[in-house]
């Protein structure tokens, strides 16, 4: 066979000098030659795995998140590759989207042209730092190829009225001038630019998430043992599931009652106002029955509520506000009349739009009483009688807790739980309830009213109205951004493009124009996994027989930023895919691990407070193998990584160290590894039984602790005069280089050529431990008199305690220690330590 190897890698008369550069040098162009990570090969019979990072987004060069994220996915690949999988581990870009626009605006350029010049410059940067991907499968979510099927997906959802489009509030981003999902507004503020975001009523595309809701909940289940408990928690307050029982209240003047949704049908006695969110079509309705003061009053609000965020308007912290529309609503069990108020707090997409005002019993409806003099009835008290001393009228603290019902009828001395089930039921029997579920997700708002996206494929005919673009036309692809004005103003600049948008209907013939808008990105990134499958394909978005093959992922890496938005819509088209019959499973991803962040300081890096570390700085100064030594010894991967308390540079010393090893070795390949020094040898295989449970554990840095003692418990046996040429050592660095390759890949080829073999160490398989050799001899046992080691025994690891303890009463110097004062306590742990009390 050829070699591989360049020839001056072979020899051991070179000066032992480790030099990161040269190493990288020479490597890579071999690992470019050979493309160890290729799994194109289809008559591979190995078992696989599909192991994953969440793809880079193109904004510019790698940085250190980067570094890390993809760093600690590619020791599970390399692992995997070791253990004898065929291990898929593609790379991809998420390369639509705000950013990519705004930065091309900025800088008068072409999104397209800016996007791709900095994918060349990410991997340029990949290629250095090496990861394990299988190159032949790359793929760009802005690449006309891979949009198309976007707009397949789309297609499909719509024929299943899970796509569809309406006229409803939405989060509108005033700064770049497009519609927000819910999910990307952060503390009221755009997730991409920061800036405040408002309401607007506009007409647009969603995706029926919620029709999923259930499933989306139930089936985390399926994940406790192999997500975070966090992401899994933070799901499950997204989706918000929550039971209680919808109740009508008829209103005076109007057919229809309004259904309020609550989860506390137990306090319906407690109601002594309703409230209708001011942005919802009941309010301006009932508005519009009121006297003109009252709807100038309430016009007036409703335009400044459009100016507040959701997160603003619930919050507990603000005063309440609202408007008495001179309307009331009936109690469904008394007749009583309820005022009507439009306030600010209640939201239009939450339940139905209205609540009944409980205030005894919810904090923000007492706020709301108190701030406007309304009355506050306790109809859940504990012991089953009112306190007078917790009056929550006195004390402006609602009482939400257990008890018993007072005020509230024949239900009076219920429990809160027989008062749920009771109330409902008699709501049911007289027409007016039912039980319900609601929930806190709403539907998956994905249009966008920006350039560079995924075209909406709709056409829209004034005699056909909404006609879909057959699938033979696919892709709609972008017009050329030359020529268009594409900088935020509040409608899409595609609508510009009069030659593109201007069509004939598919379905009379008749003039018709393109839908607009583009896609929200995360519709890309919530199949790219498996795109990945099928890269390079135009007659499918993916192979059925390759996702059976392949898939579902069975280890994802990414940030727990990601943990709402892209988790929640993968698992959303997941379970599409699964419904429609191209998948045979429903979750996308069997096991999930969260990086952290790496800091600097204290703080997130960031030029503007000038605590920056580059990414392209400390490969340069360090090379790949230092980065990923450090960013996996730092710490458990979930934990955060201050630059600051790390050191690249020692982690250069590590590396130098082990390399040196290979270099030492006397004896040649092949040699008989079973003797040898025993004692080396145990360290050895003491390492190789318990690296594989740190590393599939996700222990990385216990794992490189270990594989640095087994380098200096190696340096130290070579350093002993013979023992280079002793086969123990072969063996230990043999092991030191297999196992370096998950953490150091150039330092551990180098090594591997230097003990005389050919490339590449990656696919060289996981040594075994020899059970022998894990079994000790004896151990010392360790004597305490008082706290104090008074003496150390070489014992049989399998020593009764009883015998252990003789053995130490036995000692000359335990003797001695102990002298005429009287034992009050022997506390005995064998085989390892005696702990002897004394009177003193």
């Amino acid at each position: 066979m050829e070699s591989h190897v360049p020839h001056e890698q072979t020899t051991h008369d070179t000066a032992e000098k480790y030099d990161f550069a040269a190493i990288q040098e020479k490597w890579l162009p071999v690992w470019d030659e050979l493309q160890p990570f290729s799994t194109a090969d289809v008559a591979d019979d190995r078992p696989r795995k599909y192991v994953l990072d969440m793809f880079s987004y193109p904004s510019g060069d790698l940085h250190m998140g980067h570094a890390e994220a993809f760093g600690l996915c590619d020791v599970l690949a390399r692992y995997w590759w070791q253990r004898g999988h065929s291990v898929l581990h593609p790379v991809g870009w998420d390369s639509f989207g705000l950013p990519a626009e705004n930065a091309a605006i900025k800088r008068g350029a072409d999104p397209r042209d800016w996007t791709y010049s900095n994918i060349e410059q990410q991997k340029a940067s990949f290629r250095v730092y090496a990861p394990s991907f299988d190159w032949s499968r790359e793929i760009h979510t802005s690449d006309p190829e891979y949009y198309r099927w976007n707009q397949w997906l789309f297609l499909k959802l719509y024929e299943k009225g899970l796509a569809y489009r309406k006229a409803s509030p939405v989060n509108w981003c005033p700064n770049d001038q497009t519609v927000l999902a819910n999910e990307q507004v952060i503390d009221g503020k755009c997730e991409r630019c920061g800036a405040q975001v408002t309401k607007r009523n506009l007409t647009q595309w969603y995706f029926r998430i919620t029709d999923y809701a259930d499933r989306l909940v139930d089936d985390l289940s399926e994940l406790e043992a192999t997500w975070p408990s966090k992401v899994l928690s933070m799901q499950r307050n997204w989706v918000g599931r929550s039971s209680g029982a919808d109740v009508d209240f008829a209103i005076e003047g109007r057919a229809d009652p309004i259904t309020v949704y609550t989860t506390r049908p137990d306090t319906l006695f407690g109601v002594t106002y309703m409230a209708v969110a001011p942005d919802s079509v009941l309010a301006t309705e009932l508005a519009a029955g009121s006297s003109t003061e009252v709807q100038a009053e309430f016009n007036a609000y409703l335009e400044k509520t459009k100016t507040e965020s959701d997160i603003d308007r619930q919050s507990t912290e603000r005063e309440k506000s609202g408007v008495f529309l001179e309307r009331y609503a009936k109690h469904p069990l008394t007749d009583d009349l309820i005022p009507i108020w439009a306030a600010d707090y209640v939201l239009a997409d939450y339940g139905h739009g209205a609540v009944m005002g409980v205030p005894a019993h919810d904090q923000r409806d007492l706020d709301f009483a108190l701030a406007f003099d309304l009355p506050v009835r306790v109809v859940v008290a504990p012991g089953g009688e009112p306190d007078a001393e917790k009056d929550p009228s006195a004390t402006g603290i609602a009482e939400s807790g257990e008890g018993q019902l007072v005020n509230s009828g024949e239900f009076d001395g219920l429990t809160k739980a027989e008062a749920l089930e009771a109330v409902t039921a008699r709501l049911a029997e007289c027409g007016a309830g039912k039980n319900a579920k609601n929930y806190r997700l709403r539907d998956w708002l994905i249009s966008r009213q920006r350039y560079w996206g995924t075209p909406i494929p709709i056409i829209h005919c004034d005699k056909c109205g909404e006609v879909p673009v057959p699938e033979a036309d696919l892709p709609v692809t972008l017009p050329p951004a030359a020529g268009l004005d594409l900088r935020p103003k509040g409608t899409s600049p595609l609508g510009g493009a009069d030659e593109w948008a201007s069509v004939d209907c598919p379905s009379c013939g008749g003039s018709a124009r393109r839908d607009s808008d583009t896609m929200d990105t995360f519709v890309d990134s919530s199949w790219y996994f498996l795109r990945y499958l099928s890269p390079n394909s135009d007659e499918v978005a993916f192979d059925i027989a390759e996702a059976k093959k392949w898939a579902p992922v069975d280890q994802y890496v990414g940030g727990v930023e990601h943990a709402i938005l892209h988790l929640l819509y993968s698992r959303f088209m997941t379970k599409v895919l699964h419904d429609y019959g191209y998948l045979d499973f429903h979750e996308p991803f069997k096991a999930l691990m969260n990086q952290g962040m790496v800091l600097m300081d204290g703080h997130k890096m960031s030029k503007s407070i000038g605590n920056l570390v580059e990414f392209a700085d400390q490969l340069r100064d360090y090379g790949a193998d230092a980065l990923r030594v450090t960013l996996a010894f730092a710490g458990p991967p979930e934990d955060d990584i201050d630059w600051a308390d790390v050191s690249p540079a020692g982690s250069t010393k590590f590396l130098a160290r082990a390399w040196r090893i290979a270099h030492d070795v006397a004896s040649e390949p092949g040699v008989e590894l079973s003797t040898g020094d025993v004692t080396l040898r145990r360290s050895v295989h003491r390492f190789l039984a318990d690296a594989p449970e740190l590393i599939e554990s996700y222990k990385f840095n216990v794992a490189i602790a270990r594989l640095m003692e087994l380098v200096n418990v190696t340096r130290k046996t070579i350093d002993s005069g013979a023992g280079a040429a002793d086969p123990a050592v072969r063996e230990a660095a043999e092991t030191i280089a297999i196992a370096l390759n998950v953490f150091a890949p150039y330092a551990a080829e180098d090594m591997w050529a230097n003990l005389g073999h050919q490339p590449t160490v990656a696919h060289v398989q996981w040594r075994s431990a020899e059970p022998a050799l894990l079994v000790e001899d004896e151990v010392t046992a360790v004597v305490q008199v008082n706290g104090k080691v008074r003496g150390r025994l070489q014992v049989a690891p399998s020593i009764e305690p009883d015998e252990l303890e003789a053995r130490a009463r036995a000692d000359a110097n335990v003797i001695r220690a102990i002298g005429d004062t009287e034992i009050r306590n022997v506390i005995v742990r064998a085989p390892k330590i005696v702990s002897i009390a004394t009177a003193k």
